[in-house]
């Protein structure tokens, strides 16, 4: 069978109204952590994406009852089911937030045995810092033949420092803690809003969790959890960016609804030095850009900084803009590899080690090119709605992953995207 491909005519602007999805980086955890209600999890503004029917795949895998609307995004999980706490190579490969479910399974059932995580090559992403944070509350944690065996007879609440920010170790520890005797106190923690969001589902439940947002996170571990009412995800951040940049790209005129304006902040501030308009309403963003692009600066950072899921969609911007820009990656040493495609397409572009210099070029050209990762896709969808011709996306499965019919929502703007087999 031949492989998909999605293709891009360049050169149409976007104008219109589009409606963000709920978050691929908050539904993945508030998933995972359905399986510590004792009562059934009813789980809403899920994005039908690759991610969330990997979590299905896996929660039935450990013998939760799922059932999945992908249309209405809406979920229902009854976990009182569960038999199993292993969770097989296949789906970890699959996702990288699989290694959520060492924390979930550890907090419900004292034990789990969980493959080290797959999901997009973009550098190194050790899970020492989630191993050090289960081992401080007294779980026994080991490896062997790539599998994380942990288990505990009694999680005890205590203090976990994070040697460096990261988002998916702050995650588990949350999870394991909600079940753990005591207070657990998280020291440098990540702030990221699925941080926030996932406080809230586990407050919802019934735990206590304060401080999530700062670099300081308490949880007061509670003995039962249980689902009260519908919860509802927080919108995409990264797809609120990406379409923000989409429409800066093709010097448009979009209104982006239902987004959180102010998870966007470092974002709106570089798009406003580069020349664009950006104007926010209390659940909208509206940016337009008329003329040339001034070339920008910045540096990824945790949050509140420039985030890194943007930087490869926000470099394809840089591409056509006056000047040379300069990008610093600080977060992932291998997420530069989608500038050596778009330079299939005459962007001009130097890399020294985590730093990228783009010289703007007046004009990208179509070519047939490979995403290499979830967001590298969003870059080259971007560049191919700048570019003459009809770019050629091969992989697209990599998109798939992290958007929900990204395709759809760009063509209800006026893009011309479509796939095709042939």
């Amino acid at each position: 069978m031949a492989e998909e491909r999605m293709l891009i005519t360049g050169g149409q602007r976007l104008e219109g109204t589009v409606r963000v999805s709920g978050g691929k980086n908050t539904a993945v955890a508030v998933i995972s952590a359905s399986i510590l209600s004792r009562t059934p999890c009813v789980i809403e503004n899920l994005p039908n994406i690759e991610d969330v029917n990997v979590s299905v795949e896996t929660l039935e895998h450990l013998g939760a009852k799922v059932s999945w609307d992908p249309k209405a995004g809406v979920m229902e999980v009854d976990a009182s089911t569960i038999c199993r706490t292993d969770v097989p190579l296949e789906l970890c490969r699959r996702m990288r937030a699989s290694s959520y479910y060492i924390g979930a399974l550890l907090a419900r059932c004292g034990q789990a045995q969980v493959p080290l995580p797959g999901g997009c090559d973009i550098g190194r992403r050790p899970i020492d810092q989630h191993i050090k944070g289960m081992r401080s509350l007294g779980a026994v944690v080991e490896t062997q033949r790539g599998v994380v065996n942990a288990r505990a007879d009694k999680l005890v609440g205590g203090d976990v420092f994070m040697d460096m920010v990261t988002v998916g170790g702050t995650i588990n520890v949350m999870l394991a803690a909600s079940q753990a005797e005591g207070i657990t106190t998280i020291y440098n923690a990540a702030k990221e809003p699925h941080i926030v969001d996932l406080a809230n589902f586990l407050n919802s439940m019934g735990c206590r969790v304060k401080g999530a947002g700062t670099d300081v996170i308490r949880i007061r571990g509670v003995n039962t959890l249980a689902c009260r009412r519908p919860y509802a995800v927080i919108p995409d951040q990264i797809e609120t960016g990406t379409l923000m940049i989409a429409a800066a790209a093709t010097h448009g005129d979009v209104t982006i609804c239902g987004c959180i304006p102010t998870h966007m902040e470092a974002l709106t501030a570089k798009l406003l030095e580069m020349g664009a308009r950006v104007d926010e309403r209390d659940d909208a963003i509206r940016v337009r850009s008329i003329g040339a692009h001034r070339a920008v600066t910045f540096k990824t950072q945790v949050y509140p900084g420039f985030p890194t899921d943007l930087q490869q969609p926000m470099s394809a911007l840089l591409c056509t803009a006056t000047g040379t820009s300069t990008v610093v990656e600080n977060i992932f040493e291998s997420r530069f590899r989608h500038l050596a495609e778009m330079e299939r397409m005459g962007a001009r572009v130097r890399i020294y080690e985590q730093t990228a210099v783009i010289e703007g070029v007046p004009q990208l050209h179509a070519a047939a090119v490979e995403a290499t990762d979830l967001r590298a896709g969003a870059a080259l969808v971007i560049a191919g709605l700048m570019a003459q011709g009809t770019t050629e996306i091969y992989n697209t499965h990599f998109i798939d992953r992290g958007y929900e019919h990204l395709e759809d929502k760009l063509n209800s703007l006026g893009a011309k995207i479509w796939r095709t087999r042939e």
